[in-house]
Order: C-alpha cells, then sequence, then structure tokens
C-alpha cells in the first residue's frame, strides 16, 4: 500500500454506519460512531472500513447508489443538529423504531421530516453564520449537485418511479420543461443541496475526530451507479445504453449471503470512449 513501510501491519472493522445502535431507527454520523470509534481505539484497532455512504432509496444496495457524489442523508445525525441549534429538542420526539432492523418505511419520513425542519429554521436565520459556508458549498459542487437536487425533487413529484417513467419530455431533458420545473421546484431544490452540506459537514466532523485517535477510514467506493441514478439521467452519453436509454450491459456482484437473489445488482457500463473524449477519465 502506498506511503506505508513495508513492514507495516494493522487491522480494523467493516462495519457500515447504518448499523449502529440508534433511537433514530437508523446509525448516522452522531454520537454512536463517536463511541464506536473510542472503542476501535482502546481495542488497539487502526482502520474502520465503513462501506460507501451514497444515497440508496428504500434500503437499496450501497454499491447501488443515486448518485455516485451525493451522501446519504438517512446518515444525517438528528443530536448534532440539536447541537447545530437547528433542531430543537421537541422536533426529534418520535414513536419508538425497531431496534433489530431499519424499517425505511418508518424512517426515512421521520428523518426527511426533520430536514424539512432545519431547512426551515435556516431559511429564517438560525445559524445564519452557516451560510457563507452553505453557498460555498454549492458553488464547488455545482457540476453534479443542482443536477441531483433536481433528479431528488422529481422523484418525490413522481412517487419514486424509474426517471424512464416519468414524462418522455423529462426523460429526453427538453431544456424548456427543465427550466420550467426547475423554478415549480426550487424550494425542493434548495432543500436537498442543504441536507448534502450538511451530510458533509457531519461526516467531516466524525473524520476529524478518528483522526485525533489515530484511526483511518476506508470508504469503499462504489464504482457503478444505479441505472436509475442523477447519474445516467443527466448524462446518459457517458454510459452504454440502448435507443431507449436501457443499459445495453450490465456489472454488478452475482447472488451471494450479503446480496440475495431478489437484490443481486445490475448497473450499467460506462462509455470509456465517451469519457476519454470528454477529458473526465484519461487515455
Amino acid at each position: 500500500m502506498s506511503g506505508f513501510p513495508l513492514d507495516h501491519r494493522g487491522s480494523g472493522i467493516l462495519l457500515h454506519l447504518t448499523s449502529l445502535p440508534s433511537s433514530y431507527g437508523i446509525g448516522d454520523f452522531g454520537p454512536a460512531a463517536i463511541s464506536w470509534i473510542d472503542r476501535l481505539y482502546q481495542a488497539g484497532q487502526s482502520w474502520w472500513q465503513v462501506l460507501p455512504l451514497g444515497p440508496t432509496g428504500y434500503g437499496n444496495s450501497p454499491y447501488q447508489p443515486l448518485s455516485s457524489f451525493a451522501g446519504n442523508t438517512l446518515l444525517i445525525s438528528p443530536d448534532w443538529l440539536m447541537d447545530d441549534e437547528l433542531l430543537g429538542t421537541s422536533d426529534c420526539t418520535h414513536q419508538p423504531f425497531s431496534v433489530e432492523v431499519v424499517d425505511y418505511d418508518a424512517v426515512i419520513p421521520f428523518k426527511n421530516r426533520l430536514l424539512e425542519k432545519a431547512w426551515d429554521n435556516f431559511k429564517k436565520g438560525v445559524r445564519s453564520d452557516l451560510r457563507p459556508a452553505y453557498e460555498r458549498f454549492r458553488n464547488e459542487n455545482d457540476s453534479w449537485l443542482e443536477e441531483y437536487a433536481l433528479f431528488c425533487a422529481l422523484k418525490a413529484k413522481f412517487g419514486n418511479a424509474h426517471y424512464l417513467e416519468w414524462p418522455i419530455e423529462l426523460v429526453q431533458r427538453k431544456p424548456a420543461t427543465l427550466d420550467r420545473l426547475r423554478r415549480e421546484l426550487a424550494d425542493q431544490i434548495d432543500l436537498t443541496c442543504f441536507a448534502q452540506f450538511l451530510s458533509l459537514r457531519q461526516a467531516e466532523r466524525l473524520k476529524a475526530y478518528a483522526h485525533s485517535k489515530g484511526l483511518r477510514l476506508i470508504g469503499d467506493l462504489p464504482f457503478f451507479v444505479s441505472s436509475d441514478s442523477s447519474d445516467v439521467w443527466a448524462n446518459p452519453e457517458l454510459f452504454l445504453l440502448d435507443e431507449r436509454l436501457r443499459p445495453q450491459f450490465v456489472a454488478g456482484v452475482p447472488p451471494d449471503y450479503f446480496s440475495a437473489p431478489r437484490t443481486a445488482l445490475g448497473n450499467p457500463l460506462y462509455n470509456w470512449d465517451r469519457l476519454r473524449q470528454s477529458g473526465i477519465v484519461g487515455g
């Protein structure tokens, strides 16, 4: 491994954030993750492999994300939103969640409600000191963030349907239609951008704490994305798709212990020639 002496040895644990205990129905970036880092430190571990942390929708595989850039906002810690004064204690009250599995049908609307409340407070001027950082985040990530936010708003508008089931003018990305919907869905788009800002802010806080304990994180990037993703919708020319915009070929993993037959992955292959021509990847 580059940067390590030949006699270097280290050990660690593989654990996805969603597996951590939480009173909010799903593991997140907050206090339980801090406690987990403390346990790894006390056990003399050097690494935490967290697995991919991209957005997956209703319990899909982390290796089949809706974006290769965005973070999974279900991992945002309500406790840390309270620390940031974007939520109050009463905002986070809820009915008991399952302690055995992540019940996405319960967790997703709960977390979405919290993010909407935090966004509403932010718009009203709460933590106005974060505004410059938020605007900088949007500007620095404009190459993917705005399209992803529009994609999410449209997914919500059309009942989470695959983008190929949307009206044809959206599937074909007609500029006039996209411009009109960007205006109509502006607040939802801004909310998604703000949620991504919060996700990165909390992830960086957790990363800094891990590093302070001498613990390194392994992210495990998903090499492919879902065929129903903002990447494929916004840049179909970069994938090997047929005339109906469906994958010509797919890649992924076969059914195994971690991926039952019903969840085996099938992700569209990249059009490497177009990627090279565009300068996204080298020759």
